[in-house]
């Protein structure tokens, strides 16, 4: 039986005053098409998400990515367009706080700095399909940690970048592009941006 643990940046204690901005609505189909698609398995018994979100790509980066950095690295063979790369960037300038808005396959609740805030939750239920699969899921799961999602100026195209982090300091930091389609956010690329074992 496995925990899957969704964090976010605790950056809320290094400053009492802060009072980070709710993430809007449209961003949660993304989040749960993320976690549903590659890290949830049937093992899953419950999530825990944390209430803010990443800022910086990597466990080593100092800074809130910018332009330099998306310039540099070329993630997706430099072929994201300019508008979603800003989007993303502007977006990501500073935590905001996630909400009981996800509608993924199995129950969640939400971990502060201090710890359990509420009672578990579970908007959605359970697929039967859902059940029966695990093919791109992990075996184990660690820490995740998601970003805000950056836009396409006709929505039709999203970026996530996600940070699962494990026991004894492994882990990866994954930038995923999906498309929108009839049915749904799909799943185009995934830029694998650190690795630790």
């Amino acid at each position: 039986m496995g925990l899957l643990v969704v964090s976010g940046e605790g950056l809320a204690g290094d400053r009492p005053h802060f009072k980070p901005a709710p993430v809007p609505s449209s961003e949660y189909p993304v989040y749960d098409r993320v976690i549903d698609a590659k890290f949830l398995t049937s093992q899953t018994e419950r999530v825990l998400i944390g209430r803010l979100t990443v800022t910086r790509l990597g466990p080593g980066e100092k800074d809130v990515p910018g332009q330099a950095y998306f310039r540099e690295r070329q993630p997706f063979d430099g072929s994201l367009e300019a508008e979603l790369v800003t989007d993303f960037i502007l977006k990501n300038s500073k935590p905001a706080r996630l909400e009981d808005k996800f509608k993924i396959g199995a129950p969640y609740r939400f971990v502060s700095d201090e710890g359990m805030e509420e009672p578990e939750a579970s908007l959605a239920p359970i697929p039967a399909a859902f059940l029966e699969r695990t093919q791109e899921a992990p075996s184990t799961v660690g820490i995740l940690t998601l970003s805000r999602v950056g836009f396409s100026p006709r929505r039709d195209r999203a970026l996530v970048y996600v940070e699962d982090n494990r026991r004894g300091g492994s882990g990866s930091g994954l930038l995923m592009l999906l498309a929108w389609r009839w049915k749904g956010w799909e799943f185009l690329d995934t830029e694998v941006l650190w690795v630790a074992q």
